[in-house]
């Protein structure tokens, strides 16, 4: 699983994400922003932060729970 955080400069929502995926003790993640990127605002920019598993193609849209973060990283 290849993990990659889309999300924002100044984006306390994506501080929080961060704060989820610590705490859940998730696998090192790539992070990227979203910021000078058109194609990417285009596809991430009302939705960050979002969690994708580059390897599957499958997205965890934010708000993700623990819970939910937890499914996602073990297959749902």
């Amino acid at each position: 699983m290849r993990l990659t955080l889309y999300q924002r400069d100044d984006c306390p929502l994506c501080d929080h994400a961060l704060a989820v995926l610590a705490a859940a003790r998730a696998p090192d993640f790539d992070s990227v922003w979203i910021d000078d990127d058109a194609g990417l605002e285009a596809r991430y920019g009302a939705r960050v932060p979002v969690l994708r598993d580059e390897d599957s193609g499958a997205e965890l849209d934010w708000p993700f729970a623990p819970a939910a973060l937890q499914a996602f990283l073990h297959g749902m």
